[in-house]
């Protein structure tokens, strides 16, 4: 501790320990007449719920914005999401509309949420729709192929992306890239699709190694719609859209459609251009209609050696740019760190009375509730001042076997109390803090006193 600076001009300052508490340092000597004995009037240093209000007020208004902005994002989200692709919602996303002009038309629509109940639905007299086919594992994907393949009906997959269209589809492949556009022209010989005319399928773009197979809604030479048949030979069943074919098909006999986008199936977007047309030829070609939405709880996904973990889910752009933004906080904290050098000590462009930087700093010590340490600096200042007043040399103040019996000779005292004033334990609260405060001023003004 340095002894308290005094500022050059005005009356001398009170001298106090430059570590007390606050309200130590507003009680101790604050009239320089008042008699050593007058014990000063006892004062909470309790926290109020003012205090505990200003202090945390900033904390809890971010949490409570940050709570409303999460809980909104949630709502919004979740009404976006909800019903999409399903044929029981009336949502925009929902595809109920379709589901009822199918009905109209004598093809009967049923949800299935499994993979047993999607491999028994597969039949020559059935269209399987697979509505999100990449929330099925590998396995799932196998198996669900096995059962269409066997099965002669037609298997209509929205959008599937890599991870899942080569297993469904052997011999298609999904573009990284999508398409620029979500309205096109069919460019294809398909009936359904020159019927029909442009539609919303611009979405994942297909690429596919058979030969035999119709590629339709091309985009920048890819198609966003295939259709490959279950045999070299050109299927013999007709597509109409206004009624079903019911004749005969023999296993092996069905075809398989893959479905760049999902447009043409939402009701917001089944009344523009040919969307419903092409829609209703693809899906009506079967009296009956199974609609797969594929649920992360069916038992059959749990497949321990095949399930994806969270980094597998993650596309690989974001994970490039997490470590990116990592190296860029990296490289920002260095740069930051360089510019600061060695602490520099200045003098103050001006004087400061000891009586304003003892009482902040005793507040800094009330503020981190540190009485351990405000005792401590309290103590040690006293002895180096009161060192020199009984011939004991400063580097030996803080030494008891020295000091007290000096002070004891000086003072004819008890040489005990003096030992626990001046090298005592820190004192058990802010009470105790303010009279140790009282207790050693005292001890000074007696030592002094001629």
């Amino acid at each position: 501790m340095t002894e308290p600076t005094t500022t050059p001009t005005g009356p001398e300052p009170t001298t106090l320990p430059a570590a007390a508490d606050a309200d130590a340092g507003a009680n101790v000597n604050a009239d320089a007449n008042v008699d050593a004995s007058t014990a000063p009037a006892p004062t909470s240093t309790s926290p109020t719920a003012r205090h505990l209000w200003t202090r945390s007020r900033g904390l809890l208004i971010g949490l409570g914005i940050l709570l409303a902005g999460a809980t909104t994002l949630a709502v919004l989200r979740s009404d976006a999401l909800h019903g999409a692709l399903d044929p029981r919602s009336a949502d925009p996303n929902g595809s109920r509309a379709v589901a009822e002009l199918l009905a109209d038309r004598g093809v009967s629509t049923r949800v299935v949420t499994t993979l047993a109940a999607a491999r028994a639905a597969a039949a020559p007299d059935t269209t399987l729709l697979v509505a999100s086919p990449d929330l099925l594992t590998l396995r799932q994907q196998s198996r669900l192929h096995e059962a269409t393949t066997a099965g002669g009906g037609r298997t209509v997959l929205v959008a599937p992306g890599t991870w899942s269209v080569e297993t469904l589809a052997p011999g298609v492949t999904a573009d990284p890239a999508a398409s620029r556009s979500t309205t096109l022209a069919p460019g294809c010989a398909l009936p359904a699709a020159r019927r029909a005319g442009s539609a919303d399928t611009g979405g994942v773009r297909y690429s596919t190694t058979h030969l035999d197979v119709d590629e339709c809604y091309s985009s920048n030479r890819l198609a966003t719609l295939v259709r490959i048949p279950a045999t070299p030979t050109p299927p013999t069943d007709t597509e109409t859209g206004t009624g079903t074919d019911t004749a005969t098909r023999t296993p092996g006999s069905g075809d398989t459609i893959v479905l760049g986008a999902p447009d043409i199936l939402l009701n917001d977007h089944l009344d523009q251009h040919g969307n419903a047309s092409l829609a209703l030829q693809l899906l009506g070609t079967r009296p009956h209609l199974v609609w797969y939405l594929p649920s992360l709880t069916d038992s059959s996904a749990a497949a321990p050696h095949e399930q994806r973990d969270l980094f597998d889910l993650l596309p690989s752009g974001w994970l490039w740019g997490t470590l990116q933004l990592l190296v860029a906080a990296v490289l920002a904290a260095l740069w930051r760190a360089r510019r600061f050098g060695p602490l520099v000590p200045e003098r103050l462009p001006v004087a400061i009375r000891a009586s304003e930087t003892t009482e902040g700093r005793a507040r800094l010590y009330r503020k981190a509730d540190a009485r351990d340490r405000a005792a401590t600096a309290l103590r040690s200042t006293t002895r180096t001042r009161l060192a020199p007043l009984v011939g004991v040399p400063v580097p030996r103040a803080h030494t008891p076997e020295v000091l007290v019996p000096a002070l004891s000779a000086h003072l004819h005292g008890d040489g005990h109390s003096l030992h626990t004033l001046l090298f005592g334990p820190p004192p058990a609260d802010d009470r105790a803090l303010t009279a140790l405060a009282d207790h050693l001023d005292a001890l000074e003004r007696e030592v002094r006193r001629p």
